[in-house]
């Protein structure tokens, strides 16, 4: 368990509180009033600088494990498992919220999914897919919706729906050139 798969799996388990205190803001949870009724209003800041420090994880964990020859399997399974947790809960958590429309959402999931089948049988006929530029600008603006739309700041709304409207894009984008570049992939399934 080095850096890097520690820092994974702190990723991974800061979704718990993210969640909590995202949606406990806003559920008219009984209990969650009674305890942490005094501090409601702050726990849409409190989930916000949870996702950013996870995201913050995202972007150390790889870095550390290229520059000092530490990457494992465990981390080369775990640490898009955990960016796909991270995102995919935050943004279902956004729904419940009304800030974000499903359908956004189902564009982002369904793309994750199919990369994942690309991955799987690409990795299981001995292929590595290197990941695309594409892919880290579509990673970057999905972070910076959600931030966006978690702090939810009105004077924002027309930059959030622009950002949002780029990561949909790019989502897009990104999924089109995976799969040009993994036509032998496709070819090979049969």
């Amino acid at each position: 368990m080095n850096l890097p798969n520690k820092l994974t799996t702190i990723r991974m388990i800061l979704v718990i509180p993210f969640v909590i205190l995202l949606l406990g803001g806003h559920s008219g949870w009984g209990w969650f009033d009674f305890l942490f009724g005094s501090v409601l209003p702050y726990m849409d800041w409190a989930a916000l600088v949870i996702f950013v420090a996870a995201s913050l994880t995202d972007l150390l964990d790889g870095r550390i494990a290229r520059k000092y020859h530490m990457v494992t399997n465990f981390g080369k399974f775990m640490d898009p498992l955990a960016d796909k947790l991270l995102v995919c809960s935050a943004m279902i958590c956004l729904i419940e919220l009304g800030r974000i429309p499903s359908w956004v959402v189902i564009i982002i999931v369904a793309r994750e999914f199919i990369i994942s089948g690309f991955r799987l049988i690409a990795s299981d006929n001995g292929i590595v897919i290197a990941a695309s530029m594409w892919g880290k600008y579509k990673t970057t603006f999905q972070m910076t919706m959600i931030i966006l739309m978690i702090a939810d700041i009105e004077q924002l709304s027309l930059i959030t729906t622009a950002v949002m409207w780029i990561a949909v894009v790019l989502t897009i984008v990104s999924l089109v050139d995976y799969i040009s570049k993994s036509r032998q992939v496709l070819s090979d399934f049969k």
